[in-house]
């Protein structure tokens, strides 16, 4: 059982996955920002690793992008943070990476361009390694996951999940579906994260998505910012996936531990 499906295992409903950006606000933020979001009831840290065009990103998130690669972060830099540096060793570890014990599911958010400069075999071995989960990869279509990209990402044990919308057809969604593993991603409208929703509208797309008894868990993304939007989209699906709104509380923040303690507080209590 992957670590993905262990958290749907042990709760069913009210998961809790909160995206930030790797390298954001500062080079050396990402393990504080892991850390303080797993001690504050985020079930699922989703990882997003910033590029320069990415295609489903608001305006916000964006911005964090040009500031995490301002920063210097890089794909290799994050896997480097995210390898703990046992104590006593000779290597040295700018992330605070020693001591770091993971407890929520980690997932990594991105585009295919720079995971191919990277190389992608390359790419999953070394996220597996440093305990990555799983992957999202928007712009990596059914066809060559199916054909080329598929075989590799399940060869090093890793989660995959694919995003679907209001207008993805039944059957598509099915076929989604039956692809991802995990957990599928509902975005709750066509448009790019940060943008204001109208959750009466989202409704009945949820609903549908709920009646088709699909195989794995829905987590809900796009627009959800609140308490009340959390909620909502929990009363349809298994949880949901909050970004746009937690990136905008860290702009600024001269304390990311109290400014991540109080933002999930006001989510989840």
């Amino acid at each position: 059982m992957s670590k993905l499906q262990e958290v749907f295992k042990n709760k069913s409903n009210n998961v809790l996955n909160v995206y930030c950006t790797a390298g954001y606000p500062h080079l050396d933020s990402t393990l504080t920002i892991i850390n303080t979001l797993q001690a504050n009831g985020a079930d699922i840290i989703e990882l997003g690793m910033p590029y320069s065009d990415p295609l489903a990103d608001g305006p916000v998130i964006q911005a964090s992008s040009n500031v995490a690669l301002a920063n210097g972060m890089t794909i290799a830099t994050l896997f480097n943070q995210l390898r703990p540096h046992p104590k006593g060793s000779n290597q040295s570890s700018p992330s605070g990476a020693e001591g770091y014990e993971k407890k929520a599911a980690i997932i990594l958010m991105g585009y295919m361009n720079p995971v191919l400069q990277y190389g992608f075999e390359k790419f999953c071995a070394d996220a597996a390694a440093v305990g990555v989960d799983g992957l999202i990869l928007p712009d990596l279509p059914e066809y060559e996951y199916e054909t080329e990209y598929g075989v590799i990402i399940k060869k090093y044990g890793l989660d995959f999940i694919f995003l679907v919308t209001p207008e993805t057809s039944e059957e598509r969604v099915r076929r989604l579906d039956s692809l991802s593993s995990g957990f599928l991603y509902a975005v709750s409208s066509s448009s790019t994260t940060g943008n204001e929703k109208d959750f009466n509208a989202v409704e009945k797309y949820l609903e549908r998505l709920k009646s088709m008894k699909l195989n794995n868990p829905i987590l809900v993304g796009f627009g959800i910012k609140d308490k009340s939007t959390f909620s909502a989209a929990c009363k349809y699906a298994n949880g949901a996936i909050i970004g746009t709104a937690y990136i905008k509380a860290l702009e600024g923040s001269t304390n990311v531990e109290q400014t991540t303690k109080a933002f999930l507080d006001s989510i989840l209590k």
